[in-house]
């Protein structure tokens, strides 16, 4: 009951409060060389994007969603204000490691499962540049060992020990998209990673697999947004299982 009184108060404050743009981040980032040449090579390409999907970049909002089956990421985005995502682009994840399955241990270079946010950006990534994921969560910090491990990020690049790679060229665009949504003031990011379509049909498909009691707790939110293309508010229980509020 607390953890579900604590999601609908902070619903409540971000309702009530405004994103407050702070340009001064995109500024600052500025002073980057790699940030300098991907609004060179990359902003009136994605400027023009957005406004295909009437959508003003200086309201921008984005989500994020990545599938490990299909190894494709996908940009959501949206003007502030608006209830429904509109996909944007996918990219191919250039390389993968561990396999299908949550993350739960420091070096068993598994790419994680579940909800997160991005939380920092890095433009002088070992690389190319990265976006930070707030792993390990609630969740993963009930599930996993006493090292859940940590520092995972959507980078550029094609190799990984647990991270998601998307070349040097994609990255520029969703490190784009992410801090001009940051500019604008979201500040709840969120990235949803997924081992697949957590449809009917491949839930059946992995039913006997050792994680599906785990995917299950998965399963309803992503069939909120892909059903409704809302985001759902998501809440870990004391046990570390995902639940989805019911609005």
């Amino acid at each position: 009951m607390r953890t579900f009184l604590l999601a609908i108060s902070l619903l409540a404050l971000v309702a009530a409060c405004p994103p407050t743009p702070n340009p001064a981040l995109r500024e600052y980032q500025l002073t980057y060389p790699r940030v300098r040449l991907a609004y060179a090579h990359k902003w009136p390409r994605l400027r023009t994007l957005l406004h295909s999907r009437g959508i003003d970049p200086a309201r921008l909002e984005v989500f994020f969603r990545a599938f490990k089956v299909g190894r494709r990421l996908e940009a959501w985005g949206r003007n502030q204000g608006d209830s429904t995502f509109r996909l944007l682009r996918t990219y191919h994840i250039a390389g993968t490691s561990g396999g299908l399955g949550p993350k739960r241990h420091a070096g068993d270079n598994q790419v994680p499962e579940g909800f997160y946010h991005i939380d920092r950006f890095n433009p002088i990534s070992t690389y190319y540049m990265s976006l930070g994921l707030d792993y390990p969560n609630a969740s993963d910090r009930a599930l996993g060992g006493n090292d859940p491990g940590n520092h995972i990020f959507v980078h550029g690049s094609n190799v990984t020990v647990g991270c998601l790679p998307i070349t040097d060229d994609s990255i520029q665009e969703v490190y784009l998209l992410a801090l001009e949504a940051r500019s604008a003031g979201q500040l709840d990011m969120q990235m949803h990673i997924f081992p697949f379509e957590l449809n009917a049909q491949n839930m059946e498909r992995y039913r006997q697999n050792v994680n599906y009691a785990f995917w299950q707790s998965l399963q309803p939110a992503y069939a909120h947004f892909d059903e409704q293309l809302r985001l759902p508010v998501v809440t870990v229980q004391p046990t570390g299982r995902y639940l989805m509020q019911q609005p």
